[in-house]
């Protein structure tokens, strides 16, 4: 779970700047399409016959399955889905995009995606959490999650997470958040969060890998230079430890 940016406004500091993080109907609107491309991107390549990891869809996809199956793990960043051609553009808004793959060793995707259904597992971001309703291959889980970069920040949330067999070897699950509240004053640090994961079966255990998409406010561009860097290592330090957390917790 838990796959974010939180963006540095005690570098700003004005009302304006402070004002302009609400989030805006147009940046909505871009969103969902940005998630519809992206849904519609991944729902081809559970179907295809030449993969089923995102990461089986990259160029260098032989050599990224020898790197996870010797212990290494894998985070990048990932393009914009493209509509009519063009990259999916957020005004007002940013976009952390990244995709991130780990070895679990000592276990299937099965048992994986069993464990997983019983709720959340334990993480640093996560302070607390609950399961608020299950149902058959699903569950509405509330979580109390804290970022921490320059500044740190307190969140709220609710999240439906659903589960899919897709075979006796592997699996898949999605988290949308469905509610998310800045303790405090919203500064725009998170507006929207998705996670798509997989979960395929290999020699030794289960690759288990997490596409994460966050929404937060825009960056102004009289420190971008500065905070851009900052978003990003963060991002990518927290794609990081939400695969080693769940390695840890599951490896057998």
């Amino acid at each position: 779970m838990g796959c974010t940016a939180v963006i540095a406004l005690a570098l700003i500091g004005s009302a304006t700047a402070l004002a302009a993080a609400r989030l805006q109907a147009g940046t909505a609107a871009a969103w969902d399409v940005y998630v519809r491309a992206t849904e519609t991107r991944i729902a081809r390549e559970l179907k295809s016959a030449a993969g089923f990891l995102a990461l089986d869809f990259h160029g260098d996809a032989a050599a990224t399955r020898r790197a996870l199956l010797s212990g290494d793990a894998i985070v990048r960043t990932v393009d914009a889905p493209r509509v009519d051609g063009r990259p999916v553009d957020i005004p007002s808004g940013r976009v952390e995009h990244w995709l991130g793959a780990v070895l679990i060793p000592g276990t299937s995707a099965l048992q994986l995606i069993g464990a997983l259904e019983q709720g959340p597992p334990p993480s640093d971001d996560v302070l607390q959490s609950a399961v608020l309703e299950r149902g058959p291959d699903w569950m509405l889980v509330s979580m109390r999650l804290q970022r921490k970069a320059i500044v740190t920040v307190t969140y709220d949330t609710v999240h439906i997470v659903t589960f899919s067999t897709v075979s006796s070897s592997r699996a898949t699950s999605t988290s949308t958040a469905v509610l998310i509240h800045e303790i405090g004053d919203d500064h725009g640090f998170l507006w929207r969060l998705n996670a798509y994961w997989r979960y395929e079966d290999v020699p030794g255990g289960v690759i288990a890998e997490c596409e994460s998409i966050t929404l937060s406010r825009d960056i102004p561009s009289m420190v971008r230079f500065i905070v851009s860097p900052v978003v990003e290592r963060t991002a990518r330090e927290t794609m990081t430890k939400t695969l080693l957390t769940l390695r840890d917790r599951f490896r057998r």
